[in-house]
Order: C-alpha cells, then sequence, then structure tokens
C-alpha cells in the first residue's frame, strides 16, 4: 500500500493508525489482500454485502444496466429500474408504506424520514411539532439530523452545538428507566416522530429489544397519531432473520429508512419509504408544501438494477 495515501479513512485516528491492508479481490465470504491472503469478511464489509463478493448474477445486473444508462435526474424523468425498485420494496415492506423516496446511504434516508415527518405537521398547521424521540443509545448515522437523533456521545458530542435538542430517551425495558409512554407524556404535542432501531442497535453494541417492545411503542404512536419511523438500515433485508425487523412485532411504520444490503455491497443507495398519510400531505397547489429535498444520484439506475437483481436473490 503506497504510504503516502491522500485517503482520509473514516472513524480512523490517522496519527497512530497501523497502514490499512489492500484489498484486490473478492470471492463469496472472503476478501483477497494484495499479499494472497484470504479474510473472512465477517463484518460483510458494513453490513452491505449480503449474497458474498464477486456474485455472478449481481455482476451481470450491473453490466447489464451500465450498456444502457448510468444515471439521469429523477425529478423531470424516470426509469425502468427505479419503478421496477419502489414496486418490490413497497410490496415486500410491512404495512401499507406504498412511496419510496430514493437517496444516497443510510444517513440520507434518515434525513429524509426526518424532514417528511417534520414538514407533514408543518404543512398540516401543526407547528409546534419540532421534538423527535429516539432510543436510548441510538445511533442513525453522521449527518446532522440523524446526529440529532442519535445518543452515541463518542460520535456526535463534538458537534452538539450544531444539533437540534431531541426529547428524552426511551430506555431499554430492563433498565427501568423511561417508557414510551413517559417520554411522550412529558413532550406533549411537540412530538414529530418516534425513531426506532427495530430489535437490534448495532452501533450500541448489538443490544437486543423485545419484540413486545415494538408493539407496545408502535400501540402509543398509533394512539395519539405521531409517526414511527423505523430505522432499518443496519436490520433490513434478512440480518434479522426476517426481510425486515419490523415483522418480529410484527408492526407496521409509518417511515421506513433502507440502506447498506439494498444493493448486496456493490454501489451506495438509500430509499424512504412512507404511507399514503404522509405522502397525501404533500400534495397541495401551494409550492411551499413540496418535499424540497434531493440528491444528485437519486435513484440511480446502476444502483437500482442490482438492488432488484439481489431481491430476485431472495426469491
Amino acid at each position: 500500500m503506497n504510504p503516502k495515501s491522500r485517503i482520509w479513512r473514516p472513524y480512523t485516528q490517522m496519527k497512530t493508525a497501523a497502514p490499512p491492508l489492500e484489498i484486490v479481490g473478492g470471492e463469496g465470504a472472503y476478501l483477497v489482500t494484495s499479499g494472497g491472503r484470504r479474510i473472512l469478511d465477517g463484518i460483510s464489509s458494513w453490513w452491505v454485502n449480503i449474497h458474498g463478493h464477486n456474485h455472478p448474477r449481481l455482476n451481470r445486473a450491473l453490466t447489464g444496466q451500465s450498456e444502457r444508462f448510468a444515471q439521469t435526474i429523477l425529478a423531470e424523468f424516470t426509469h425502468e429500474p427505479a419503478e421496477q425498485l419502489a414496486g418490490e420494496l413497497v410490496r415486500r415492506s410491512p404495512g401499507e408504506l406504498s412511496h419510496v423516496f430514493f437517496s444516497d446511504d443510510g444517513s440520507t434516508a434518515v434525513e429524509a424520514a426526518l424532514k417528511m415527518a417534520y414538514q407533514y405537521w408543518q404543512n398540516r398547521g401543526e407547528n409546534r411539532r419540532t421534538v423527535f424521540v429516539s432510543l436510548a443509545g441510538a445511533y442513525h448515522g453522521d449527518t446532522l439530523g440523524a446526529m440529532s437523533v442519535s445518543r452515541i456521545a463518542a460520535f456526535h458530542d463534538t458537534f452538539r452545538a450544531l444539533m437540534f435538542e431531541p426529547a428524552p430517551a426511551i430506555d431499554h425495558p430492563e433498565t427501568g428507566g423511561s417508557t414510551i409512554n413517559d417520554v411522550l407524556a412529558e413532550c406533549g404535542d411537540r412530538v414529530a416522530a418516534v425513531i426506532i432501531e427495530p430489535m437490534v442497535q448495532g452501533a450500541a453494541g448489538m443490544v437486543m429489544w423485545p419484540a413486545s417492545f415494538l408493539r407496545e411503542i408502535r400501540d402509543a404512536t398509533r394512539e395519539l397519531g405521531i409517526p414511527l419511523i423505523a430505522d432499518e438500515v443496519f436490520t433490513g433485508f434478512g440480518r434479522t432473520g426476517k426481510m425486515f425487523a419490523c415483522e418480529h412485532g410484527p408492526i407496521e411504520p409509518d417511515i421506513m429508512c433502507l440502506s447498506k444490503a439494498i444493493t448486496a455491497g456493490y454501489l451506495p443507495l438509500g430509499a424512504t419509504l412512507c404511507t399514503d398519510r404522509i405522502y397525501d400531505a404533500f400534495l397541495s397547489s401551494e409550492p411551499g408544501k413540496t418535499f424540497l429535498h434531493g440528491h444528485s444520484f437519486t435513484g440511480n439506475a446502476l444502483s437500482a438494477a442490482v438492488a432488484l437483481e439481489s431481491l430476485a436473490l431472495f426469491d
């Protein structure tokens, strides 16, 4: 590896870090280094590579789409891979999630969800609802909104002054701390949404939550008409033994965030799904009620084509 590499690596103290291993190939569950070592990819390259490296069907899907076109803006145009992928995600998702907003990764999928939930209330004229509720030990990404609903100090406290202040955390039921009902009672009609990592929190240290908690939080939010956001970036696409962790409840979220394994590790892609109830609040002749949010690579055709083939592999 070039000792003068210009790469600033993620989550890495560059002054003290050992030189990285150079990867030149991959096959199945293994990565191959420039020195010929085979390394078991036990973390699935940050939990994205669900079908193994260098999968022939995924390779063909990527190559086939690249021979047609790679990218087009998804505002004035559309294309078959994105349309088909949106349909397949809706078909497989829990409950009545019916619309898909594409973005780039897990953090941007969460950002879109938070903005959707906030503007949902704004469009309805309920301007007091600016508070987001999340779990103790939550991690939802490293962009500002996602950090604001996260709870791991080591990752985000440096930037605390830049974030919006979240509500008190919902504690794990084994701790005897604040419950969902405690937090909602304290915050009242200021709550815009509740966001959870269903069943298991990865960055918090693989903290497991009972399926009964999913039902409890869904019941509490439904009774008060508060949108429930399920961040399935880490848990989605079979990670917990079901396609989506919400199915363990089972519960039906109002908004669901997807990324990581959505393209089986081939290309970046995020997706935020929502119900008609959320979507319909943005339908208006008033320009200010438009969801003015987007990304240059929204619904990238290469990413969508590979994601479709990944879903086909599950079948």
